[in-house]
C-alpha cells in the first residue's frame, strides 16, 4: 500500500486550518537540548554582557546540493540575487510559491564551484528536493534531518558563539583569527581540527556559526567552552535561544504557503503524511476559516531587500507587484507590561483566568497568529513573542498594515485562542487584550 500523501490527507478534514489548530502539541522544538543550561535569564544575559555558546546541531537540516545547475536550481527559485555570489560567502536564501508567499528560507553556503549546502528549518529543502525531482537540473543531493526524525547523530556539529567577548575567545582558540566580512566564512583550526567559521551574529550582537564533521565537536565544544570560561560563557538552552529572535527581527517557523491552490497540488502530492506540512500546528487569537489569512509573504517579513527582480523565479510577477504598493509590513510590537502583569493577575481571582504567557518563549504551535486591532478593528498578526530579561520587556514581531506602522503607534495584541478552538495544548480561558507599541526591527542596536 502507497504512503498517502499530504493532499490526501487535507482531503479527509474539513479545512487545511481546521487540522492545522487541531494538531497542537506545542512548537517545532529543539530536539536534544535541554530547555536550559543554567536559568534561562542567566542564558539570555550571556549573549549580551559576556558570551553565549548554542549547539545547532539538532534542530536544523543540512541539504548539499552538487552540479553544473546547482547554482541555476537556487537562481530558479530563490528570491535573491546571484551576480558576484562567490565560494566563502553565505546568504539567507528565501522561497516563495507562485503567488507570492513565503514558503521557507535558510542559510546558503557556498563551499565551492558548483558545491552548496543550505542549512535551516525543512520547509525550503522540502520544496528544492521537489523541484529536483520533477525539473531538469544536473546536480546530485545529500541530505541530513533534524535529530528529531534521524537516527544515529548528525553529519556535522554546528555551534554558535556570540556576544561581546565572542571575537576574544575565538582568538585565544584560533591563535591567529582573520578578519571575516560579515556573512563570510574561512576555513579555521580550532583544538587541531579544521573547521569552518560563518562571521555573523544574533540579537544584535557579533558573534560566528562555527562547524565541521561531528566526530570533531566535543574537541571544538570543549576547547570554546574552556577558553570562554574566563569571559563568563554560558550554553544556551532551548527557552533562551528560542526567544533571542524576536530582538534580532527573525520570524520563525511561518506557516509554509502550501495547503491551497492548485499551482500547489503537484508539490502536496509529492510531500508525504509524515513530512513537516502535514505535522504543522497553528494557534493564537486570529480566526479565519481561509488559510490564506495565515500566509505572509518575503516582503512583510522584511526580505523585499533581499529580493532581485533581475532574473526569473518562483513568484516574481506576485512580489513584483506587492513591492511596488505593500499593504503590509513587519514590525516589533513592545507589550504594555501592567497588560502582561494583568494576565498573570487572573490566576489569582475568581472567575475565568487568561491565556497564560509561558516565559520566556509562549510555545504552544509551530507558527503563531494573534490578532492585532486597532479600535476594534484587525490591522495585523502578531506572530513570535517572546520576554527578554535584557530589555526587560516582552516582545513580538508582527506583520501590519502600513498605515499603522509608524514607531510609537498604539495597537492591541489580542492574546487567546478562539472559542471553539481544538488545540489540545491549550488550557481553558478567556481572551485578554494587551496593549502594544510599534517598535524598531530589530529591536536592540545592532552591532555585529
Amino acid at each position: 500500500m502507497s504512503e498517502r500523501s499530504l493532499e490526501e490527507v487535507l482531503q479527509g478534514v474539513e479545512s487545511p486550518v481546521e487540522m492545522l489548530r487541531g494538531q497542537g502539541g506545542g512548537s517545532f522544538g529543539f530536539p536534544v537540548v535541554p530547555d536550559e543550561h543554567t536559568h534561562w535569564i542567566e542564558e539570555q544575559r550571556a549573549w549580551n554582557e559576556t558570551c553565549s555558546f548554542a549547539d545547532q546541531s539538532h534542530h536544523m537540516v543540512d541539504y548539499w546540493v552538487e552540479g553544473p545547475d546547482a547554482l541555476r536550481l537556487f537562481s530558479d527559485l530563490a528570491v535573491n540575487r546571484f551576480d558576484g555570489f562567490e565560494p566563502g560567502e553565505a546568504k539567507q536564501l528565501v522561497v516563495a510559491n507562485p503567488n507570492g508567499y513565503f514558503i521557507g528560507d535558510g542559510i546558503l553556503f557556498h563551499l565551492a564551484d558548483g558545491e552548496f549546502v543550505l542549512v535551516g528549518p525543512p520547509q525550503a529543502p522540502n520544496w528544492i528536493q521537489y523541484n529536483v525531482d520533477t525539473g531538469d537540473y544536473d546536480v546530485t543531493v545529500d541530505r541530513d534531518d533534524t535529530s528529531g526524525v534521524r537516527d544515529g547523530p548528525p553529519a556535522n556539529y554546528r555551534y554558535q558563539l556570540q556576544g561581546p567577548d565572542a571575537i576574544p575567545i575565538m582568538e585565544e582558540v584560533t591563535e591567529d583569527l582573520p578578519e571575516i566580512p560579515f556573512f563570510d566564512f574561512a576555513e579555521l583550526t580550532i583544538a587541531g581540527r579544521d573547521v569552518r567559521a560563518l562571521r555573523h551574529g544574533m540579537a544584535g550582537e557579533a558573534g560566528f556559526e562555527i562547524w565541521g564533521p561531528w566526530a570533531d565537536g566535543d574537541a571544538v565544544k570543549d576547547a570554546l567552552l574552556s577558553a570562554g570560561e574566563e569571559y563568563g560563557v554560558r550554553r544556551l538552552g532551548a527557552k533562551s535561544y528560542g526567544s533571542s529572535a524576536v530582538v534580532s527581527g527573525w520570524v520563525g517557523m511561518p506557516l509554509p504557503a502550501v495547503y491551497d491552490s492548485e499551482e500547489m497540488r503537484g508539490y502536496r502530492e509529492w510531500l508525504n503524511a509524515h513530512s513537516l506540512e502535514a505535522h504543522y500546528s497553528i494557534a493564537g487569537s486570529l480566526d479565519s476559516a481561509d488559510i490564506t489569512d495565515y500566509y505572509v509573504t518575503p516582503v512583510e517579513l522584511g526580505y523585499g531587500r533581499l529580493v532581485d527582480f533581475e532574473h526569473d523565479f518562483v513568484g516574481k510577477d506576485a512580489l513584483e507587484a506587492e513591492l511596488a504598493e505593500p499593504e503590509r509590513t513587519l514590525v516589533t510590537l513592545d507589550w504594555e507590561p501592567a497588560d502582561v502583569v494583568d494576565v498573570f493577575g487572573s490566576l489569582f481571582r475568581e472567575g475565568e483566568t487568561e491565556k497564560f504567557v509561558d516565559f520566556p518563549v509562549p510555545w504552544r504551535s509551530a507558527s503563531h497568529h494573534d490578532a492585532v486591532t486597532k479600535d476594534g478593528a484587525l490591522v495585523g498578526t502578531s506572530m513570535w513573542a517572546a520576554y527578554t530579561y535584557n530589555e526587560r520587556a516582552m516582545l513580538s514581531l508582527a506583520v501590519v498594515d502600513v498605515e499603522h506602522s509608524d514607531l510609537g503607534t498604539e495597537l492591541t495584541v489580542v492574546w487567546g485562542e478562539p472559542a471553539d478552538a481544538r488545540n489540545p495544548a491549550v488550557e481553558r480561558h478567556a481572551p485578554a487584550e494587551i496593549r502594544a507599541t510599534v517598535a524598531p526591527v530589530p529591536y536592540t542596536e545592532d552591532k555585529r
